[in-house]
């Protein structure tokens, strides 16, 4: 899949990994689509983008996943003032840490496991059918391909600490349906593939304080820092140029494995 003049969504695009993303795309000449229930943030995004790359290559679009009609409506908006997509970013999402039974003995609430599941992995696939369904009837480029979807899955998939049961499942979820969505939809000449990313300098992880941004990164084996957001964006737009890429899971963690907690 060629990058200039083709259109890309990126979902969760107006911070960490979905930024930085999307900034890549635009900088590779791709228009692209910010995705988020931010929207206001995401327009911060875009100004970026027209500041420092040029204007009129990018759209900030308020969008939330888990709501049919208003992935459809964004949708919608993204064919008629970019153009229809071909790539699809899925990069939105959200963290949890609920112990199934807390210290003073109560079970955890299912709403929260439920709104976990029901944005990381619901929301995934609720955006993709409809990208799909839209990218499907598109015409192929070279080896008849259509389109390419990426989702964001994490190590906590393999590896789920202490009260990430949801999360954990979430991601796990997104693991598990690569290779089945990739045989489905490789009949319409759609590629997809999902990066599962370990610790990384997200706006999230700076809340931390230092020492334990410090400690997390001494245990990863190598190199002993953080992933920086623009190293999940290289790989993510690698997956977009590399044809061959279908159908698989590419953990980004630089050999880290999560202990318990």
């Amino acid at each position: 899949m060629q990058f200039d003049q083709t259109t890309a969504i990126v979902t969760g695009a107006a911070s960490g990994l979905g930024e930085a993303t999307a900034v890549m795309l635009a900088n590779f000449g791709a228009k692209v689509a910010l995705l988020d229930v931010n929207h206001k943030l995401a327009q911060t995004v875009n100004a970026r983008i027209n500041e420092e790359i040029g204007k009129n290559i990018s759209k900030a679009i308020a969008c939330d996943i888990t709501n049919t009609e208003s992935v459809e409506a964004a949708l919608r908006e993204v064919t008629q003032t970019l153009g229809p997509a071909r790539i699809l970013m899925n990069i939105a999402g959200i963290g949890s840490a609920k112990r199934v039974v807390s210290k003073d003995g109560q079970a955890a609430p299912l709403e929260d496991f439920s709104r976990v599941i029901q944005i990381n992995l619901v929301g995934t696939y609720n955006i993709i059918r409809l990208f799909a369904a839209e990218c499907a009837k598109l015409e192929p480029h070279d080896d008849l391909e259509r389109g390419v979807i990426v989702m964001t899955a994490s190590a906590a998939a393999f590896e789920g600490q202490v009260g990430q049961q949801a999360y954990s499942a979430s991601k796990g979820g997104i693991v598990s349906m690569t290779l089945p969505m990739a045989r489905d939809l490789a009949q319409h000449g759609i590629r997809v593939c999902t990066i599962a990313p370990g610790l990384f300098a997200t706006p999230l992880m700076k809340e931390l304080p230092q020492a334990v941004q410090t400690s997390l990164a001494e245990s990863i084996p190598f190199p002993k820092r953080l992933g920086d957001p623009k190293e999940f964006a290289s790989l993510a737009c690698h997956i977009v140029s590399n044809r061959h890429l279908n159908g698989e899971v590419i953990r980004l963690d630089g050999a880290l494995r999560m202990a318990p907690r």
